[in-house]
């Protein structure tokens, strides 16, 4: 369950995907495979949310680790490596952001 308190401990990434309305939800089915079927089963994951614009042009991606060593692991597999190429095929880009939560109202 992702809980977006400024006391979190953890790393937050915020990522952040743009595409054409004509890949948007091959992308969102690329990233909703990625998660159930391995991110989610990576050292350290928490949680995350997947989220579409109304224009179908971004998709943006929420994500809590228990560190940013567990987030820097996941990316860095073979597997992940090769899922990477896949999204930047279906889209224009893409950049994840390391955060730390500052406050919540």
């Amino acid at each position: 369950m992702t809980t977006i308190t400024p006391d979190f401990s953890g790393q937050t990434v915020l990522t952040t995907f743009e595409m054409t309305p004509g890949t948007a939800h091959d992308l969102m089915d690329a990233l909703t495979d990625a998660y159930e079927h391995f991110i989610r089963h990576q050292p350290g994951f928490i949680a995350a949310g997947l989220h579409m614009n109304d224009a179908q042009t971004r998709i943006a991606n929420y994500s809590q680790w228990r560190d940013r060593q567990d987030f820097l692991a996941m990316l860095r597999t073979p597997e992940m490596r090769d899922r990477n190429r896949r999204f930047a095929a279906l889209c224009s880009r893409f950049e994840p952001v390391m955060y730390e939560v500052m406050a919540t109202f």
